[in-house]
């Protein structure tokens, strides 16, 4: 439902979302000291049980934030790592076509050429918005019967064809995984977790009769400002393809430019 928002530029998410937290906490806290305190019986001794409150809140989001967080950054990561791995398996089952005899050598490096231009040019802007490319798998096919169709004559060329086959299973199974990872991201029950976390954690700081209004303001601020920076740490790396911090395919570009490109 909210999905166009990863497409949005960082510097204005960030904003929107330590923004509307301030909004909130400064909003909230106005509204809870003119019409609600005036009207509860709260002492002094209350501040040990509100303040006990409070802790209690913000050691639970705390822990279920830093989870979600250490979860979306490790799979930022293994995503990172997924692309790289491709991107080597692509090479080097490049190299190992490239010793191939004729006709087929030619054959097979047109077609890993295609399919990284493929990768490079239509498979990634699918990524980076959310779809799962469909067309890569034609030319991958294609691949495979050029490549089974190949009889090695010589003891060494059954080892070659042995290892291309094992690299061309590696690239496969990596490219499964990088079109798995294209639409990754939190449930939508995870996000509301850390969304009405961080309005109830900051409401639970409201409840708290400080003599300067003033003081109260600024630390019920800070606390919404770094909430807000969690959340938009999460909400930034969220999407491993999408947005500004989103992979790019530069080990595919780097391989066709130095291994794959034509001569001109």
């Amino acid at each position: 439902m909210f999905d166009f928002l990863f497409d949005l530029p960082l510097v204005i998410t960030g904003a929107a979302i330590v923004g509307s937290l301030c909004l909130f906490a400064i909003g909230g806290l106005r509204l809870v000291r003119r019409r609600v305190l005036p009207r509860l019986q709260i002492h002094a001794q209350d501040s040990e049980f509100s303040g006990a409150m409070v802790q209690s809140v913000m050691v639970f989001y705390g822990l279920s934030v830093a989870l979600i967080a250490v979860s979306v950054f490790q799979t930022y990561s293994d995503v990172s790592k997924i692309v790289s791995q491709e991107a080597t398996a692509v090479a080097a089952l490049y190299r190992d076509v490239s010793s191939y005899p004729e006709p087929i050598r030619p054959e097979l490096q047109e077609e890993l050429r295609d399919y990284t231009d493929y990768v490079i040019h239509q498979a990634w802007p699918l990524q980076q918005r959310g779809q799962v490319p469909a067309h890569g798998i034609e030319r991958m096919d294609h691949f495979q019967d050029t490549l089974t169709k190949f009889e090695p004559a010589t003891e060494g060329q059954k080892i070659l064809h042995g290892e291309t086959l094992r690299a061309y299973n590696e690239m496969i199974e990596a490219r499964r995984l990088r079109l798995d990872a294209a639409r990754t991201g939190l449930p939508a029950v995870m996000w509301g977790v850390i969304v009405l976390g961080a309005f109830i954690s900051l409401s639970a700081c409201f409840f708290f009769k400080v003599e300067d209004v003033r003081l109260q303001a600024i630390q019920v601020l800070l606390l919404a400002v770094f909430i807000g920076l969690v959340i938009f740490m999460i909400f930034a790396l969220d999407r491993p393809f999408r947005g500004d911090l989103g992979i790019q395919p530069e080990p595919y570009q780097l391989i066709y430019d130095q291994l794959m490109k034509r001569e001109p």
